[in-house]
Order: structure tokens, then C-alpha cells, then sequence
């Protein structure tokens, strides 16, 4: 029910994240103990969405997904929301303890996200679109446990967020538009089903792969912009480029195949292709501070 198959992006995104923050403002590491809470943190209160999005969509997944504990009753309705609400409550105390500021965003993620699950996915095609603005919520949520923003900034500069911190949002944010969009579009025929009018059951999946497509050229535009902004270095860009030429070539074929199974592929591709490129910019990030800590090495 946590998507295992997608850990590795859900991961790598508040690590990420949380480096990016501290290097720029300290030119260092994060302290340990609150890095491993962020990711940790910032995983439960992904996975969190996951299990409370299967207890909703029951039945939609016995006839797309059918072997999921839910609709292959390995486990209750009552214990998945149980799970759901044990996965909220350690997030937002690790958000709590972290930062007031980190609580206030991830609040908002959590209404944003039950929101689409509980109401927007029956109701209109643009239900996408809270779930790429919770998911884009994520690592600015983290970004604010290590460089607060408003009255708890340590520096006067009349700036909420660095333009790195809201490229990053954004990116994840449009990325994850095509993202779901993809597993949305495998999953068209239990939506259509059960009455939920999504963009591929609305117009249908060979103009939802062109839309996938648009978006990630747009989350690849402002991955650049990222690494711009935050002056990183060649290995970061050389993932961002390499793999962002990638997931772009895989939505071109989806495009030439618009069929639900490609779909599903593309899924899982855009969670590598975003494992990659958050992994690039840690790697990148980590040889940036041993190139400063160490300068005579160089």
C-alpha cells in the first residue's frame, strides 16, 4: 500500500530537498537527527495519501487493481484508514518538532490531497490538479525545517523562499501532473466504470499522453532553472539533461502507443526518471560541500 515500486523517488525527494536548503544557506551539511526526520517524515506523510487514495477507490481497484490489499480483502477499509491516519499523525508531529512552518504546509498538503481522493476524482477531470499542488507542497514543507521563512527567518531579506525552493515546488508539482496523469490513464477503464470522469476518460488517452507530454517538458524546463539558480554543478545537470531527455522520449512513444498499458509503463518511468534527477542533486550537492570543506584537495 506505500507503493514500494516508488520508494526510491519518494525518498530521494525530501533528501534532496533538505541538502539543497542547508547548503545553500550554510554551505554545509544538515544536522543528522532532523535530516532523518524530514525523509522519514516527509515519506509517512507521502505514503500516507497512497494508502487513504485505495480506501477510497475500492472499488475502482477490483477491477484495475485487483491483487492491492484492499480489493483482494487482505486487509479491512477500517484498518487501511486506520493506517492512513497513523502515517498523517507521525508526519505532522515530525513536521510539529521540526518546524511551526513545516506543520502549516503540511496541513495544507493533507486537506489538498484528501481532497482529491474523497471528492475531486468523482466529481471533475481537473482532479489532477490537487495532486500535483499537494505533491509539489512536499519539499517545501522540508525546505522550511532547515531555512524558515516569515518571522522565524535568521535573516532579514524580505524573501519567503529562494527562487531554487520554488522552482523545485513547481517542478514537482507539473511533473507529477503528467505523473499521475499516466497511472490515471492505466486505470481508465475502472474509472469509466465507476463513473469517475478523469482526463483519459474525458477525452481519452491518446489526448491525455500529448497533455503527460507538455507537462514533462515543462518539469524538465524548471529542473534546469534549479540547478540555475542554485549554481549546481555538471553531475547535477547531467542527470537532470540526460534523464530528462529520457522521460521525454518515453512520452513520445506513450504518445505514438496511447494504450492504458503504456500508460501504466510511463508511471513507473517518471518515478525513475525523478529518482534520478533527486539523486543527481544530492551527489552533486554532497561533492559541492567536499569541494569546500577540502578546497586544497582541488
Amino acid at each position: 500500500m506505500l507503493r514500494p515500486e516508488i520508494a526510491d523517488m519518494d525518498l530521494a525527494l525530501p533528501a534532496a530537498s533538505a541538502l539543497l536548503a542547508t547548503y545553500l544557506i550554510s554551505g554545509g551539511m544538515p544536522p543528522l537527527f532532523p535530516f532523518i526526520l524530514a525523509v522519514v517524515g516527509a515519506y509517512f506523510a507521502i505514503t500516507s495519501s497512497y494508502v487513504f487514495n485505495d480506501y477510497c477507490d475500492v472499488d475502482i481497484d477490483k477491477i484495475n487493481l485487483p491483487n492491492r490489499p484492499l480489493p483482494s480483502s487482505r486487509m479491512s477499509r477500517k484498518n487501511a484508514l486506520t493506517y492512513a491516519l497513523v502515517l498523517m499523525v507521525i508526519a505532522s508531529t515530525v513536521a510539529a518538532y521540526l518546524n511551526p512552518e513545516s506543520l502549516a504546509v503540511f496541513i495544507i498538503a493533507a486537506g489538498v490531497i484528501t481532497f482529491y481522493s474523497s471528492v475531486a476524482k468523482r466529481s471533475t477531470f481537473l482532479s489532477f490538479f490537487p495532486v500535483g499542488i499537494s505533491y509539489g507542497l512536499v519539499p517545501i514543507g522540508v525546505w522550511l525545517a532547515f531555512d524558515p521563512a516569515g518571522i522565524l527567518k535568521t535573516s532579514i531579506d524580505n524573501q519567503i523562499l529562494p527562487l531554487p525552493a520554488i522552482f523545485f515546488g513547481a517542478m514537482i508539482c507539473v511533473t507529477d501532473w503528467g505523473f499521475t496523469l499516466s497511472g490515471v490513464a492505466r486505470d481508465v477503464e475502472g474509472d469509466r466504470a465507476k463513473g469517475a470522469p478523469t482526463v483519459p476518460v474525458t477525452f481519452g488517452v491518446p489526448a491525455t499522453s500529448k497533455f503527460i507530454f507538455v507537462c514533462w517538458v515543462v518539469g524538465v524546463a524548471a529542473s534546469l532553472v534549479i540547478g540555475y539558480t542554485a549554481h549546481l554543478g555538471p553531475l547535477y545537470f547531467a542527470g537532470a539533461i540526460c534523464g530528462g531527455g529520457w522521460i521525454l522520449w518515453q512520452s513520445i512513444d506513450f504518445i505514438k502507443n496511447p494504450l492504458p498499458e503504456r500508460g501504466g509503463k510511463l508511471f513507473l518511468q517518471g518515478s525513475r526518471y525523478r529518482g534520478v534527477m533527486f539523486g543527481s542533486l544530492i551527489l552533486d550537492v554532497l561533492l559541492l560541500i567536499f569541494i569546500e570543506s577540502y578546497p586544497f584537495i582541488w
